[in-house]
């Protein structure tokens, strides 16, 4: 095994602490040809796929990337501007906010950069470079507030990976969760109160989060929880009844049962139940996204006006809101306790002399 070091380390060098946020990915472009290795990254992730390995390859390479990369390439575009895809736009912009906000704070001793999970900026290329410009304590911060193997679990795991393969480690600490945090409650509460003051209340609001298979929650994963303890605490802070608002799970994948009730099939129901007018938001998603915007905002608003619904309405996601930004950087700041950079280059660098350090 060959460590990687910090071939260009210097006692001139000021250290720093460096603040990471992630999300899942995106593909290069919306097309074929960029999402099949995108889907391929993906869906070879263990995590995500909880299969055994040898059947899965066989499926996976045998008929999946033969057929959905076209599919998906069709819906990437649909959503995809001249910027780029909507996940990287507000993930860039949030790591930009971030940013500002934590120089105006702690000055210059905190870099604060973003990667994706799948694709570019990959994980371990970010590092790379954080750790080249003097970061020595690392605080990564994966977008999703509710935990989930198959995300958060997943994140830790591609840090992990870059992790062994280093020489030197920088100190480490990792935000797992963040779904009960009242910021956050409040933030999501505070887009869908200004959705209300320029449309009204629907009858019913409907909070989606990505589903997973129902076996993960049977196995201890604790997404399925933690899903419906943020849509009380939303319900909570807006005064609302039960009867007035609903938890549903989108995107299933294959045939097996995934968390339930599912998305598509409650809108498709409602109608016939009396229900004409339903407002969607998607706690589970800090950014909007193709699963936000294209399935949430086109494809299910079809299901639930075809089925006879007379109003539907998406409330987007936080994005890079500035209540949103202002929890993000609360929880920062709170998770830095006690970090301190070692700036004082000049007397580090007399010191190393002194003892003879080459460096």
């Amino acid at each position: 095994m060959k460590y990687t070091g910090n071939a260009g380390f210097s006692h001139h060098q000021a250290d720093k602490i460096g603040v990471l946020i992630t999300n899942l990915g995106t593909p290069q472009a919306p097309t074929k040809g960029a999402l099949k290795p995108y889907l391929k990254e993906f869906l070879s992730d263990p995590r995500v796929v909880e299969v055994p390995r040898l059947i899965w390859w066989f499926i996976l390479n045998g008929i999946i990337l033969n057929i959905r990369p076209k599919r998906s390439a069709e819906a990437y575009a649909s959503v995809w501007s001249e910027q780029g895809s909507p996940l990287m736009v507000h993930t860039k912009a949030q790591a930009e906010a971030l940013a500002k906000r934590c120089e105006r704070e702690f000055g210059d001793d905190v870099i604060v950069d973003f990667a994706m999970r799948y694709g570019e900026p990959a994980v371990s290329k970010v590092i790379e470079r954080m750790l080249s410009t003097g970061v020595r304590k690392l605080l990564v911060v994966p977008l999703y507030p509710q935990y989930s193997a198959s995300t958060v679990g997943s994140t830790f795991d591609a840090i992990a990976a870059d992790f062994q393969q280093r020489r030197w480690l920088p100190d480490f600490r990792f935000v797992s969760h963040y779904h009960d945090r009242p910021g956050y409650i409040k933030a999501v509460a505070e887009t869908i109160r200004q959705h209300w003051e320029i449309n009204g209340q629907a009858e019913k609001l409907i909070l989606s989060y990505h589903g997973v298979p129902r076996r993960y929650l049977d196995n201890g994963d604790p997404y399925h929880c933690e899903c419906l303890k943020t849509s009380r605490l939303i319900a909570e802070e807006l005064g609302l009844e039960n009867s007035q608002y609903m938890t549903t799970f989108q995107s299933r994948f294959g045939r097996e049962e995934w968390l339930k009730p599912y998305t598509d099939e409650t809108l498709k129901a409602l109608p016939a139940e009396g229900v004409k007018s339903v407002q969607v938001v998607c706690p589970g998603f800090s950014a909007d996204c193709l699963e936000t915007i294209e399935e949430i905002g086109e494809e299910n608003r079809e299901y639930f006006m075809d089925a006879g619904g007379e109003r539907y309405e998406y409330i987007p996601a936080l994005n890079s809101e500035p209540a949103h930004i202002s929890m993000l950087f609360d929880l920062v700041k709170e998770n830095l306790h006690g970090w301190q950079a070692d700036s004082d280059v000049e007397l580090r660098a007399q010191l190393a002399k002194k003892h003879g350090c080459p460096r």
